[in-house]
């Protein structure tokens, strides 16, 4: 019980830190113009390479419960451990959006994510780019033949990318937890259900992706790992 506790801290930090940090971009850019949409994007993404880089060993580094569901479907996370998970998940996003709140007042609806355009693009949007980015996240967290060290990279990278061009349109939230967190506290609750069922739908439909297209270890090497796996970062490690 207590390694479970100690690795929804980890969860609970690292979500804290992404919506403090990215959010707070959303902020600082609103009132001062000075990041533009491309700082703010390479914020998200500088923010969570960083949190996977220091809290990947310890809890796997979700910091989004629609990951955390998808790793739980795909069987590479127990789901007796899920909604703990996500509370810790949810009071780190509530904490961070209240620290913004705090600091800068109810700015820019403390970065909450809105459709630009019409609903239903946002959420078919929504669900791409959570796919794309569980399809990443599985590859590099489950697999064994990816290059483990380079997980942060490519995860932290994507969010970037996928925020670069879906952002001005979704918001790019790709995370349930991103999206309440500043939405419950800044009073902001327009199609906010947009950002909770599309990000699960598109986090399940990408893991799925991933796993149905991996080709099984040959028997030999499967042997091998099972005594000596190789070495290399634990994203998604309290997974297996």
């Amino acid at each position: 019980m207590n390694s479970l506790f100690r690795r929804v801290g980890a969860e609970f930090v690292g979500t804290y830190a992404l919506v403090t940090a990215g959010c707070g971009a959303i902020i600082v850019n609103s009132t001062s113009g000075t990041l533009t949409h491309i700082g703010v994007v390479a914020t998200f993404g500088l923010v969570v390479m960083a949190m996977i880089a220091a809290t990947g060993h310890l809890s796997g580094a979700h910091f989004n419960p629609a990951v955390t569901i998808a790793f739980a479907l795909t069987r590479h996370f127990a789901w007796r451990d899920v909604p703990i998970y996500i509370g810790g998940q949810l009071i780190g996003a509530i904490l961070g959006a209240v620290t913004l709140r705090g600091l800068f007042g109810n700015v820019a609806s403390l970065g909450a994510t809105l459709p630009s355009g019409s609903v239903l693009q946002s959420f078919g949007l929504e669900i791409l780019l959570t796919a794309v980015l569980m399809f990443v996240i599985t590859s590099v967290a489950t697999d064994t033949r990816a290059v483990g060290q380079l997980a942060a990279l490519a995860i932290g990278g994507t969010v970037a990318l996928n925020a670069l061009w879906g952002g001005p349109i979704s918001g790019a939230s790709m995370n349930p937890a991103r999206s309440l967190g500043p939405a419950l506290v800044s009073g902001v609750w327009h199609h906010q259900w947009v950002y909770i069922i599309a990000p699960t739908l598109g986090a399940a439909l990408g893991g799925s992706i991933y796993q149905a297209l991996r080709i099984p270890l040959p028997d030999g090497r499967r042997k091998r790992e099972a005594v000596a796996p190789e070495a290399g970062p634990s994203l998604g490690e309290a997974a297996r």
